[in-house]
This record gives C-alpha cells, sequence and structure tokens, in this order.
C-alpha cells in the first residue's frame, strides 16, 4: 500500500479520554468512617492543564448523601483545592473530612487561576465540575439535587457567581451558597478599602482576574460581580465576613447581602467582630463557630 492509499489518520484519537467515563481513582480512608477519592479529573480544557478534584464521601452512607462543593481562595492567583484557610490546617479530622462524617459529599475543584485564563474561565470551572458531578452521581452515592455551593475569598466570589449563574451555566439549580469573606462588587472596590485600593492599577488581582483594571472596564467588572448578576430565583445565602477584614471589606458582602434582599431572596449576613481576613484575630472557638454555622446552614439547606 502507497501512502497515499492509505487510510487517513484518525484524528479523533489525538483527543484526550472524555473526563464522564474515565475510571476513579482508588480510595483512601483519611479519618474514620471517610473515604477520599483524590486527584479525580473532570474536565481537560484545551490549551491547559487537566482539571482535577477531591471528593470527600460517608462511608456506610444509607442511599445518597447532600453534595458541598468548595472553591478555594488565594485572589485567583494561586490557592490548593483543598485547602479552607490556615485556621484549618492544623484541624485533626480536617474539615472536609468532618462534614463527610457529618453525612456530606465534599467535592473540591481545581479550577483555572488567572494566569493561566480570565474570568469567567474560572467561574465555567467550577460549573463544569457540578455537571461531572450530576452526570456520576449515581456511581458516586451522591443526590446532586441537595448541593450547596461554599468558598472563601476569591474562592466565595466565585462559588457566588457560580449560584448565581446556573442557568447561564447549565448545572441545574443549587440549594445554597455559603461565602466567607468574599469580593462581590469590584466596580466598589476602591469606594469600600479605607486602606486604600486603586481601581486604575493593571496589576491589582481584580486586573488580572478581568483582564483589565475595574476603573478601565465597566462592562467586564460588572459581568464577573456577583452582586450584578442576582435574581430573584437565586438560592438562599449564608455570608460570613469579618467586620475588620483589611483586604476585602466586610462592606463586600454587606453589598450582595443587600442585593439579595432586594430581589427577595434568603440571605443570613454575620459580621465577625473584631476578625481580619483569614479569620485571623479571631480566636479558635469563634473560627470554629464560623465552620458550625456554615455546616448548620448546608444541613438547613439540604434537609
Amino acid at each position: 500500500m502507497t501512502r497515499s492509499d492509505a487510510p487517513p489518520f484518525p484524528f479523533e484519537l489525538l483527543a484526550p479520554p472524555d473526563p464522564a467515563v474515565l475510571p476513579l481513582p482508588g480510595a483512601s480512608f483519611p479519618a474514620p468512617g471517610v473515604e477520599l477519592l483524590r486527584g479525580v479529573v473532570y474536565d481537560v480544557p484545551a490549551g491547559c492543564r487537566p482539571l482535577a478534584l477531591d471528593l470527600w464521601l460517608p462511608r456506610e452512607a444509607e442511599g445518597p448523601v447532600p453534595l458541598v462543593v468548595f472553591a478555594h481562595g488565594g485572589a485567583w492567583r494561586t490557592g490548593l483545592r483543598d485547602d479552607l484557610g490556615p485556621r484549618f490546617r492544623d484541624w485533626r479530622p480536617g474539615p472536609f473530612a468532618r462534614l463527610a462524617q457529618a453525612g456530606f459529599a465534599v467535592a473540591c475543584p481545581d479550577y483555572r487561576l488567572s494566569g493561566e485564563a480570565r474570568f469567567p474561565a474560572q467561574r465555567d470551572d467550577l460549573a463544569a465540575a457540578l455537571r461531572w458531578l450530576r452526570g456520576r452521581a449515581d456511581e458516586l452515592g451522591v443526590d446532586a439535587s441537595r448541593t450547596v455551593l461554599w468558598g472563601a475569598s476569591a474562592g466565595a466570589h466565585l462559588a457566588a457567581h457560580t449560584a448565581l449563574t446556573t442557568r447561564e451555566t447549565g448545572t441545574g439549580p443549587v440549594r445554597g451558597c455559603v461565602g466567607w469573606y468574599g469580593p462581590s462588587d469590584l466596580g466598589a472596590l476602591a469606594e469600600d478599602h479605607t486602606g486604600g485600593y486603586d481601581a486604575a492599577d493593571p496589576s491589582s488581582f481584580e486586573a488580572l482576574l478581568i483582564g483589565a483594571p475595574p476603573a478601565a472596564d465597566e462592562e467586564r467588572t460588572r459581568a464577573a460581580s456577583p452582586v450584578a448578576q442576582v435574581t430573584g430565583d437565586a438560592p438562599a445565602f449564608l455570608l460570613l465576613h469579618g467586620g475588620a477584614d483589611t483586604i476585602v471589606p466586610a462592606r463586600q458582602s454587606v453589598r450582595l447581602a443587600d442585593a439579595l434582599r432586594g430581589a427577595g431572596v434568603p440571605v443570613d449576613l454575620r459580621l465577625v467582630d473584631g476578625a481580619d481576613h483569614l479569620w485571623v484575630g479571631l480566636s479558635d472557638e469563634g473560627v470554629a463557630e464560623c465552620f458550625d454555622r456554615s455546616v448548620e446552614f448546608i444541613r438547613a439547606c439540604t434537609r
């Protein structure tokens, strides 16, 4: 057979395997009653690394369990998918294992950072994780109809934006959203900061996220702000924010709470006295109370 007679190369073989059918990794058991699937690939975006999630599951569950999807912080620029913050790194068992012991599945997905892609790629990655989890819910023993999003700092921004745009992204609705000290109105950060914030700075974390300083592109800034996505069919929200936050002003959560209330959406806003960003300055008991209050909200949303 000559080269001209050879059949065309099957270029479809160059495509990555479909995460919807990839075998799940082997489980580990990091705490009593907890099963952990680490590094589960849920999406392979073109031109980017594969995106993975860690999945914490309760063992011996009687039927499908509610799902918590956690988005990590790190100014959209860095961070680890399974890190709730420095105040929780020495918890034994860790916070996600505790959630699994309480009867919840917890997914902690990667998302593309601002050095890899501009917004809305990060929101779209969380949406892809939600769709993957729905598609494999039966296999995982998860009730995806009882899903709550949870995020901290930049992750709170992404969790809120994802919760408010489920129709746009085709994920299906979620039951609730927990946001810890997250930005919600990028165009108002300069107004809300008392320590100074340059909305025209092209090196700010927000500018690196959206591809332009907030002061230079009102359209992109508004599109990336959760407050601008609020509608009457939004899920319930719990917003916890340190009253002394010097990184993301507490006024940012107040703005989101006001927008949600204005649309008739249930929202519980708690400003934590004396707490800075990442719960710096808060007692260990106060940090545990923030965690417990969040778990109570999730339980109420998924009951």
